[in-house]
């Protein structure tokens, strides 16, 4: 056999036996920060600035300091990969210009430092991790919802994750009547409530829930929170998964197909 021959086939085995790794997303989210087609992507809103980190999008509201909403994809193999966790405090992001919260907001002001972009999600690489930690992907959030039924929310969404292949996630604050105020010299706004609104593709066809729930201690059921993606755009003001077509989004997003969800 020509020698040249054999050291390709050697190379060809040699690599297919590398152990496949979870991925990490840094060169395609930054090659997507300007696509707006991504079907997690909700339609423009007023007083947004969109903001691209390694595993998901956020759009920042500048007035509340808090984001209008984040979103990204969950797949099965990102839930799964679970190395140790790296920074684990929030910080400003230093490469943003916008006014931010920082830490003396939230230091005595009786609330939590509430994740949106989850940092369990993203244990898959470094950067994806550490970018949950900015305070731009942070809100106000009741200390005891933030570990009791925001939790279990969340980790419903990644047991989805692992039973469908991939979950299209849009979360986020709903300020509403902000019957909570301000909190800090920086004035950053307590939200009434948080939603999530969730996207799969199952059998070549789109199901979606939304869900939502109040800034408060008292425990909350997913039952009793879910409601479909039309009802929670008229609580939210947020147009959910405009990439659709038409048909396909009246359809997905007027119903809730509960054997799909629960």
């Amino acid at each position: 056999m020509n020698k040249l021959l054999l050291f390709f086939i050697c190379i060809f085995l040699f690599a297919c036996c590398i152990p496949s790794r979870p991925k990490d997303r840094n060169a395609s989210k930054q090659l997507n920060s300007s696509d707006n087609n991504k079907i997690e992507i909700p339609a423009t809103i007023q007083n947004e600035n969109i903001v691209t980190y390694t595993g998901f999008t956020l759009s920042y509201n500048t007035t509340y300091l808090i984001p209008n909403w984040v979103a990204y994809e969950l797949t099965e193999d990102e839930v799964v990969y679970n190395p140790p966790p790296f920074r684990g405090s929030f910080i400003p992001d230093p490469n943003v210009s916008y006014m931010q919260a920082d830490g003396f907001d939230y230091r005595g002001s009786g609330w939590s430092r509430g994740h949106m972009a989850p940092a369990a999600d993203y244990k898959w690489s470094k950067n994806a991790y550490n970018d949950t930690f900015y305070y731009t992907n942070c809100c106000p959030q009741n200390q005891e919802m933030n570990n009791g039924s925001w939790n279990v929310l969340e980790n419903y969404v990644r047991k989805l994750a692992k039973k469908y292949g991939l979950v299209y996630v849009v979360t986020g604050p709903v300020v509403g009547n902000n019957r909570y105020g301000k909190i800090g010299a920086h004035q950053v706004v307590v939200p009434d409530g948080f939603f999530k609104a969730l996207l799969i593709d199952f059998n070549g066809k789109y199901y979606a829930i939304g869900f939502y729930m109040e800034n408060i201690p008292e425990k909350q059921h997913l039952k009793d929170c879910c409601m479909s993606i039309n009802e929670l755009e008229i609580i939210t003001g947020i147009d959910f998964f405009p990439s659709l077509s038409d048909d396909i989004e009246s359809e997905v997003e007027s119903e809730i197909q509960y054997n799909i969800w629960f």
